[in-house]
């Protein structure tokens, strides 16, 4: 179990592909999104974005689905005050594979909680065509070794 302790401030993780379909842009945006340029293919309903696109909260949603498969659960995550950017830098369509980067940029135990460390990361979500769509800063709660917390250092 990865503790604050084991995110060092530089470390770079690669996680995925996911790939988007036609049927996952229209699901989530029946749901959650419903524009026409979310919904529908055709040309009347995008003349702007030139053809069906996922929804920006869609591509966080599958930020969200990379970062807890790869990172999150076999971590002592205490949850997050927030995110501090979002950036919707490219169109998602059916067919891409997004990959996500993540980079530790700090790192700092809290100050009034012992057993808690304060992880930022930024990252980025990327097209098979190595264009960035997406890009995040976001504060990851994490628990500490041997401070009162969870201890993820048993048996190492």
């Amino acid at each position: 179990m990865r503790t604050f302790e084991d995110f060092p401030v530089g470390e770079v993780m690669t996680l995925g592909p996911v790939e988007v379909t036609a049927e996952d842009i229209r699901s989530f945006a029946a749901r959650f999104d419903p524009q026409p340029m979310h919904l529908h293919d055709d040309a009347e309903h995008n003349s702007v974005a030139g053809g069906m696109l996922a929804s920006g909260l869609h591509t966080v949603c599958l930020h969200m689905r990379l970062l807890a498969d790869g990172v999150l659960r076999d971590s002592a995550s205490m949850g997050s005050p927030g995110v501090e950017e979002v950036r919707y830098l490219a169109p998602v369509r059916a067919g891409d594979r997004l990959t996500l980067r993540i980079e530790v940029v700090s790192a700092r135990p809290s100050k009034s909680r012992p057993e808690m460390g304060l992880v930022t990361m930024r990252s980025e979500m990327i097209n098979a065509g190595s264009v960035p769509v997406l890009a995040m800063t976001a504060t990851l709660i994490a628990g500490r070794r041997g401070a009162g917390g969870s201890d993820g250092a048993a048996g190492r």
